[in-house]
């Protein structure tokens, strides 16, 4: 498992107004932080989290 893919997510919208299922998928992606990069592996389960919340989160290339 060395060479798995990997994407880099950013969140960059802020989650204040937005309802609680979407706080929680931003939070359990690991991000803590607004503009913060974190790098998570590419499947199925993580591309789903960040297709619910497309205004919050981009992929980074």
């Amino acid at each position: 498992m060395a060479n798995e893919k990997t994407i880099k997510i950013q969140w960059y919208r802020s989650a204040i107004a937005t309802p609680e299922k979407h706080k929680v998928i931003v939070r359990s992606l690991g991000f803590t932080k607004l503009n913060q990069v974190v790098e998570r592996p590419d499947n199925d389960a993580v591309r789903g989290m960040v297709a619910k919340v497309p205004h919050l989160l981009r992929i980074v290339e």
